[in-house]
């Protein structure tokens, strides 16, 4: 059970369910239940299921995204009586999960890819319904059979966030990326219908318009790189109007201020991803909360460097001072969506990408050490088979009462 599913995914856990269901299937049956419009699955492709809200439930008050999801979730679980085991991916689903294991009595496994606690933020987006998605992912989380986390930082916050989850239950499974498809791609056609120039210093941030993600931290950086590197920003999907119009004005200060800045706000083909990828000279996640971090793995299957924050997964990720740099962050506190020191966590990002533009041999160190790590460690067919060992887990020893 998913809510993002081919083709359309706009984030990393949609991307994981996307190639794990795919390598899930070379060991088991595989059906996908996911939200929104029809699929049509290729014969090779697992079996795809659809589903949208409930009619009622429409209307723009916020807390309403909360209930829509909840009405998928109920018509999700009435439909998979006779599975072995229900998997399920957020909290979109995690409820989901839990109702088809007390309709049918399925063995419930919920991989966690982030956790509401941890982001106070989507108040913003959710109002009422933040309640809401927190009981989801709590009521689906302590009574799974097994949760997978997805970093070891993780498995920590889910027993901190929720102490009624069994630590025993909880296993540490990566994330993984195609090492075949996501690998560099020396061509800049792509780049140059971008509006991107193939032959600047090039920093690239990509990922969503939310607090989360810590895009403005880094356009705060970008006033003290030097004018002549150009900044990329692959960022959609904003989690709010409010948010996508506070990024808007701070996209058109720093290009007042710097020049340079191409802000990609569309969504882009794989094939331009990967060059984007390819031809950065850095890579940049500064993020104030991340689990993982997908697009750190992304990044260094293309041979790119990182400069990231030392949050979350990253560091389990990011080898520091071999395939990038991390950045230290202290949170705010009192449950803000920020740095404890603005300023100097942006002066930090700053001097930690000059470095790496300032040092080319570095750079390219970085990048075949990146390579080799992802092909080392985060290939889908190793993660396939611990989430199969998972399910035996789950189905040998039932659900907890």
């Amino acid at each position: 059970m998913t809510k993002e599913y081919p083709p359309h995914v706009y984030g990393g856990a949609g991307v994981h369910v996307e190639y794990l269901a795919r390598e899930l299937a070379r060991h088991v049956t595989v059906d996908v239940h996911c939200f929104g419009a029809d699929r049509t699955s290729r014969a090779d492709d697992p079996t795809v299921s659809a589903y949208r809200p409930w009619d009622r439930l429409s209307g723009t008050e916020p807390e309403r995204e909360a209930l829509r999801t909840m009405s998928v979730d109920l018509a999700m679980a009435a439909e998979v009586g006779g599975a072995d085991v229900v998997h399920t991916h957020t909290w979109y689903t995690n409820f989901g999960g839990h109702v088809a294991h007390l309709v049918h009595g399925i063995p419930h496994v919920a991989t966690v890819h982030s956790l509401e606690p941890m982001r106070p933020w989507k108040r913003e987006q959710l109002g009422g319904g933040y309640a809401l998605s927190t009981f989801c992912e709590q009521t689906g989380l302590e009574s799974a059979a097994a949760v997978i986390a997805v970093s070891g930082a993780v498995r920590d916050d889910i027993v901190h966030c929720y102490p009624g989850v069994d630590p025993d239950r909880i296993h540490v499974v990566h994330n993984g990326i195609d090492v075949a498809e996501w690998q560099p791609d020396p061509r800049t056609a792509a780049l140059e219908r971008l509006g991107v120039d193939p032959s600047l210093p090039t920093v690239l941030f990509v990922g969503r318009v939310t607090r989360q993600k810590g895009i403005v931290h880094l356009l705060d950086a970008a006033r003290r790189l030097d004018p002549g590197v150009q900044i990329v920003l692959r960022a959609g999907s904003p989690d709010t109007p409010g948010m996508a119009r506070e990024l808007a004005a701070q996209v058109a200060s720093l290009q007042d201020h710097r020049g340079n800045v191409v802000w990609i706000e569309h969504g882009v083909s794989r094939e331009e991803m990967i060059q984007l990828h390819t031809q950065a000279s850095v890579f940049c996640c500064p993020s104030i909360y991340e689990p993982l971090g997908l697009v750190n793995l992304e990044a260094m299957a293309c041979g790119t460097p990182v400069v990231a924050s030392a949050v979350g997964g990253i560091p389990e990720v990011v080898d520091d001072g071999v395939t990038g740099t991390l950045v230290p962050f202290e949170a705010r506190g009192g449950g803000e969506a920020a740095p404890a020191d603005a300023d100097r966590f942006a002066a930090d990002l700053s001097e930690a990408v000059t470095a790496l533009l300032d040092d080319g041999d570095r750079r390219e160190a970085m990048g075949r050490a990146g390579r080799d790590r992802v092909v080392r460690e985060f290939s889908w067919t190793a993660i396939a088979a611990q989430v199969v060992d998972v399910y035996r887990t789950a189905v040998a020893g039932g659900a907890p009462v």
